[in-house]
C-alpha cells in the first residue's frame, strides 16, 4: 500500500511540474487568474494605511531654533566618538588609479581610487572613490545597504558618474570589501563578527560600535577636502545605506542636499516586521538624545541644505509607503519656523522593486545641477 500512495504522489508531482511549467511557458489557463491573484495579495502588502497612525510631532521634536540643532548635533558626535568633534583622521591607506573589473566598463570614468579606514576591533571600511574624466565639481557619497557591497549598485554609481559627480562608494560595516575580524571579547572568547545585531557586544562608556557606520563617511570627506577643490557634497543611500543617509547629514554640515531611499521610518509608523531593521535602527540611548523625526530636521536645516526621505511604494524588501500625506504635512509645517534648509518626502511608483530608479535618480540630478 504504502509503495503505491509513493508511487501515486510521485506521478502526481511530475505531471503538476510539467503542467505548470506548461502553463507558465504558454500562459494558458489559469496563467491570468494566478498573475491577477499574485498582483492581489501583493496590493494589499502595499496598501498600508500609514494616515491612521498620526505622529504627535509637536510632542516629540524639541528643537525650536538652529541652536537646539547645534547642542542636539554635538550631544550625537559626543555619544557616537566620545570627543567633542568630528573624527579628523585621514584614511590609513590610499592606493590610486586601482584596477577593478567589476567596475572597468563605467563611462565618463577616469581611475578609482581606493582608501582603506582602519577602527576600533580591528574593523575596516574599504571606500572606491569614482573619479570622472568630465567633472561637474560635485560629489555623490553613495552608501549601499545590507544586500552586499557597493557593487550591487554600480547602475547607480554609473548614472551619476556620467552626469560628472564624482562617486565615493560605502559598504555598511562587515559587508562587501569590508572585513568581519574575530576578536576577543572579556567573558565570552573569539567571536566573528558578521551581522549588525553583535555590534551591542562592543559597546561601552568608552566606545560606541554606532562609530563604525560613520567614521569612513568623515574620513573619506576629510580626505576629499584635503586634496580637492569640490563645490558640494551630496550623499544617497538605499535600505541601510539610506538610514546611514538619514542620520550622517544630521551629524556632518558638510553634506549639502541628501536623499535616503527606502531607509528609515520613525519608529511609532514601522507598523509591519520587515521595517523594523537591525540594533542602530533601534538603538536606544541614541534615539534618546534624538529620535527620527529631529534627525529629519538636522539633516535639512541650514543654508542650501535639503534633505529627502524617498519610499518605493510597491518595495519587496522594507519600508514600502503608499501614502504619508499626514506625516508629510505636520514635518513641513513644523519646519517651517527654521530660516533655510528643506524637507521633503518622495513616493517612487515606477517600479516593484527595492532599488533607487533611475527615475529618482533624475529627479536627484536635476536638483542639484
Amino acid at each position: 500500500m504504502n509503495r503505491i500512495l509513493i508511487i501515486f504522489l510521485l506521478v502526481s508531482f511530475v505531471i503538476i511540474f510539467f503542467l505548470g511549467l506548461y502553463v507558465g511557458l504558454y500562459k494558458i489557463f489559469p496563467f491570468s487568474e494566478l498573475n491577477n491573484l499574485k498582483d492581489e495579495l501583493e496590493l494589499r502588502s502595499y496598501n498600508l494605511d500609514y494616515n491612521s497612525y498620526p505622529v504627535e510631532i509637536n510632542n516629540l521634536i524639541s528643537l525650536q531654533n538652529s541652536n537646539d540643532i547645534e547642542q542636539k548635533r554635538k550631544e550625537l558626535i559626543k555619544f557616537i566618538w566620545k570627543t567633542n568633534s568630528l573624527p579628523q583622521e585621514l584614511p590609513n591607506t590610499i592606493d590610486r588609479n586601482i584596477i577593478d573589473k567589476r567596475f572597468s566598463d563605467l563611462s565618463n570614468l577616469k581611475q578609482i581610487d581606493r582608501l582603506t579606514i582602519k577602527m576600533e576591533h580591528e574593523l575596516s571600511s574599504i571606500v572606491y572613490v569614482f573619479l570622472p574624466e568630465k567633472s561637474n565639481g560635485n560629489v555623490m557619497i553613495y552608501h549601499q545597504g545590507h544586500s552586499g557591497g557597493f557593487v550591487n549598485g554600480k547602475s547607480t554609481i554609473e548614472k551619476f558618474l556620467d552626469s560628472g559627480f564624482t562617486v565615493a562608494a560605502f559598504s555598511m560595516p562587515l559587508i562587501g570589501l569590508n572585513n568581519q575580524p574575530v576578536i576577543e571579547i572579556e567573558n565570552l572568547g573569539s567571536v566573528k563578527l558578521f551581522k549588525h545585531n553583535q555590534f551591542v557586544l562592543l559597546e561601552s562608556e568608552n566606545f560606541s560600535s554606532l562609530s563604525y557606520f560613520f567614521t569612513p563617511i568623515s574620513i573619506t570627506l576629510n580626505y576629499l577636502s584635503e586634496n580637492f577643490s569640490f563645490d558640494d557634497f551630496h550623499m544617497i543611500g538605499i535600505s541601510g545605506g539610506g538610514w546611514t543617509t538619514t542620520v550622517y547629514p544630521a551629524l556632518d554640515t558638510r553634506i549639502t542636499k541628501s536623499f535616503s531611499v527606502a531607509g528609515s521610518l520613525p519608529l511609532s509608523l514601522r507598523i509591519v516586521v520587515d521595517d523594523v531593521g537591525d540594533y542602530e535602527q533601534f538603538h536606544p540611548e541614541f534615539y534618546s538624545i534624538a529620535n527620527y523625526l529631529e534627525l529629519y530636521i538636522m539633516s535639512s536645516s541650514g543654508n542650501g541644505r535639503e534633505h529627502f526621505q524617498i519610499f518605493n511604494k510597491y518595495d519587496t524588501c522594507c519600508f514600502a509607503v503608499n501614502s504619508l500625506d499626514l506625516f508629510d504635512d505636520s514635518m513641513k509645517k513644523y519646519f517651517s519656523k527654521f530660516d533655510s534648509g528643506n524637507f521633503d518626502i518622495l513616493i517612487d511608483d515606477t517600479h516593484k522593486q527595492h532599488k533607487i530608479s533611475n527615475s529618482i535618480s533624475d529627479i536627484i540630478i536635476k536638483k542639484i545641477t
